[in-house]
Parts: C-alpha cells; structure tokens; sequence
C-alpha cells in the first residue's frame, strides 16, 4: 500500500492550505452585491467594527462591518431590524468560516427613500428653487430670531446654549413643531409660515432657524418633504437650515438660504460673541482717535509754518525774494541764449570752410577752365564737340565765349605736331590781355 501511494504521489493540503484554496475560489466567484435579511447576534466592538448574523426563515450567514459603528449607531442599528447589506463574500482564515465583508448598510426601504430623495432635489432644481440668485443675504447681528424645531429636542437646548452665551440680550421666538414622523414636515412648514406673517409686527424676526438634531434617513425626511422646501424657498426672511449631522443633507438645505452643519454651528453662525464686537469696537474707536488727533496736530503744525512764514511776517520782503529770484532765472535765460547763438555761429562759420574746400571754384583758381555747351551742360570729351560750335569757358575769373575749330589727332604725328604748334600760338595770343570777357576764341581739341 505505501509503495502504491509513493509511484501516484497523492498530494495531501494543510487546513491552511485547504482554507486559502476556498477563499481564493469564492472571493473570486462572486462580485460585491446586496443581500437583505434580519439582524441578529448584533456586536458594536470598541474597535469600531461591527459583527453580526444575517438572517432569514430558513438561513443565517455571518457578517462584519469594518469601521462601521458610527453609521451603525447613525441608523439605530439593532437586533431584530431588517437591513439591506451591500458586500462581498470572504473567508475568515482562522475558523475557515465564510462571511459577508459588508461596505454599505441600509435600512429596507432605504433604497426607495433614496430614488425620492433624488427625484424631487432634480424636480425642485429645474424649477430655480435652489438657484444661488434667490438666497438672501442673512443679518450680520440679529435682533430676533425665530426657531421652528421640537420644544423638548436636544436642537433647541444646543442653540440656545450657544447663542445666549455668545449674546445674552438676544431674543429667540421659538414655535414648537414635530420634527419626525408622519404629518412633521406639515407643522415646520406651518412655522416658517408663521414668523412670515408677523413682518411689520413688534415681535418681527430677522432670520428663520429650521433645526433638528441627527438621525436616520427616515427621522430627517420630513425635511425632504416638498411642502416644506416650498415655504422656505417662498420666505421673505432669510432661512437657515440646521438638520442633522454634517453628513447629512435634506432638500431644506438645498432650498435655505444658508445650511449649517448643525444647530450648534447654526448658531456659531448667526450669534457673534458680544465681547468680540465690543472689543473691535473698542479698538475701532481708539484708532479713529488717534487718527483724529493726528490729523489735529498735522494741521496745526502746516497752520503755525504757515503763520511764522516771511511771506505772512513781512511781504514786502516775500516779494523782493520772489523778483530776485525771477531776476536771476532772466539772468541764467539770456546767457543760455547767448551761448547758443555763438555755438551756431561758430558751426556755421565751420560749414562754410568744408563748402569752400569742396567748391569748384577752387579748382579754377588753379587756372583749369569748366566748359559748357548752348544748353550750359558740361563738356567731358571731344568727341561729343563738332567744329563750329560754340561753347563757353568759366574761369576763375569770367566767362570766355569759344568757337571749335577743328579736331586733334595723334599727339606723336607730324601733322598733330604742327597743328599743336600752331594752336599754342593761337592761344598765347587769345590769351593775351587784350582779350576780354564775351570774346570768340578758336578752340581745338585733340
């Protein structure tokens, strides 16, 4: 036998194997999902989780809340109620027991409360009554304010704790409404209603506080009640809402002109601390007499310069300062201009050296001769000369009137050598002093 059990090598698991086999195959067959049932063997450990059975007519599974006392005591959590559980299946390793790990707990009917809930908040919305546009402002330090809440509720000793600390002489018109139940949302409607009709009144409030302390869903839902979102969102005073825990929202948060986390801090809110405001007061007064008294002396002081100044003692002596001063700034004027002036000429007179230097006129006096035709433009080369023509010649000193005679040639030939004999002489003898201005001249060009 034990020769047959080595040759097929049987594999044999620990319990703590077996154990993690069963979890790793049921937590990962099933998605989280609800299950609804009885509670029974209820346990809210210190540690803040919570154990319990889940139960039927004919079945039970266990099942454990991590972190969920707080809701757990939220929703009066008790033996005996039917709860809806959303969770996933686990297995608690040690006992090798499988048990619902739950992440959301409900009441029955919870659900249905939820969709009306959702329904009307869209509802309501579309209509514009949430719109910021219609909150009004509420009163920086109230007179009167009215409470709409239960007269024997934890809410109304919590605020008026509050308030008549922070501001003994304020006065709380309280109007005794149900704040759970059927028929609740009926008289805190009737209350808001109320403080309305008594405007132009002595006994006239200047803010609304709807409050009640926390609950279940189905404690606070007279405050998700449409009737009385309506009266808040129709009330001319200013409404604050103050249900519950900060967790918790009604439609008559979302219709008030203000919400408050709790009737505690709805008060916080509304009631400033009388000594704080006498205090800034206070100060406010001391600083503005300082500033008064600083002003005084500022202006006393400007006053006595002004009173001790030469121009009030003795004017006559003001105004011979004054022309002084006038006399001296002419002074300063005319020999900026005078500077000036001799500045141009000297720039100027500068100019007019380089122009001199550029002129042609110099280059004349050199005994060079500027020759032009009928039309006064400049003749450069002999070529574009005919003989017979008439051509001008300016020199350093007047104006000579020629006449070409003929072209040159080769400077090297025997003919041009005679021909530029010949026109020396006729030039030596054109330029003889009897020539005078406007005189023809013969001219060759070579």
């Amino acid at each position: 036998m034990d020769e047959e059990r080595e040759e097929t090598k049987e594999k044999i698991f620990t319990v703590s194997e077996l154990n993690g086999i069963v979890r790793e195959v049921l937590e990962g067959s099933l998605l989280p999902f609800w299950v609804s049932g009885e509670v029974g063997n209820l346990t809210i450990h210190r540690s803040g989780h919570v154990y319990m059975t889940l139960k039927d007519s004919s079945s039970q599974i266990k099942a454990v809340f991590f972190s969920g006392a707080k809701q757990a005591l939220k929703m009066g959590l008790k033996e005996g109620m039917q709860v809806e559980a959303f969770g996933k299946l686990s297995v608690y390793m040690a006992r090798g027991e499988y048990q619902l790990a739950i992440r959301s707990l409900r009441s029955v009917g919870v659900g249905e409360l939820q969709k009306e809930f959702e329904e009307l908040k869209r509802r309501l919305a579309a209509e514009g009554l949430f719109d910021a546009e219609r909150k009004k402002p509420l009163p920086f330090l109230p007179t009167k304010i009215g409470l709409v809440t239960s007269s024997d509720g934890a809410a109304l000793h919590d605020f008026l704790k509050i308030s008549l600390n922070r501001f003994p002489s304020l006065q709380i018109r309280i109007f005794p409404a149900m704040v759970q139940g059927k028929g609740a949302e009926k008289t805190l409607a009737s209350g808001v209603n109320f403080f309305n009709k008594r405007i132009g009144y002595p006994d006239e409030v200047d803010v609304i506080v709807v409050t009640r302390g926390g609950g279940s869903l189905e404690d606070l839902w007279p405050f998700n009640e449409e009737i009385l979102a309506r009266a808040i969102a129709a009330s001319t005073i200013p409404v604050v809402s103050a249900v519950g825990h900060e967790i918790d929202f009604t439609i008559s948060d979302f219709a008030a002109d203000f919400r408050a986390p709790t009737p505690s801090g709805a008060a916080e809110v509304l009631v400033p601390e009388k000594e704080s405001l006498s205090e800034t007061v206070r100060n406010l007064d001391r600083r503005m007499s300082n500033a008064i008294t600083l002003m005084y002396q500022q202006s006393k002081n400007r006053l006595d310069a002004l009173l001790s100044s030469p121009a009030l003692e003795e004017p006559a002596y003001f105004v011979m300062e004054k022309s002084r001063y006038v006399d001296e700034l002419e002074s300063r004027l005319f020999q900026q201009l005078e500077r000036q002036g001799e500045y141009g000429r000297n720039s100027l007179e500068r100019l007019k050296e380089k122009l001199s230097v550029l002129s042609p006129y110099n280059v004349l006096k050199r005994g060079y001769a500027l020759i032009t035709d009928d039309k006064g433009l400049p003749v450069t080369s002999a070529e574009k000369v005919s003989p017979g023509e008439h051509l001008s010649g300016r020199l350093a000193q007047g104006v000579l009137s020629l006449q070409v005679l003929g072209e040159g040639g080769n400077p090297s030939s025997p003919a041009v050598a005679k021909k530029e004999k010949n026109r020396k002489k006729t030039e030596k003898k054109s330029l003889s002093p009897s020539c005078g201005e406007g005189d023809t001249l013969p001219l060759f060009f070579e």
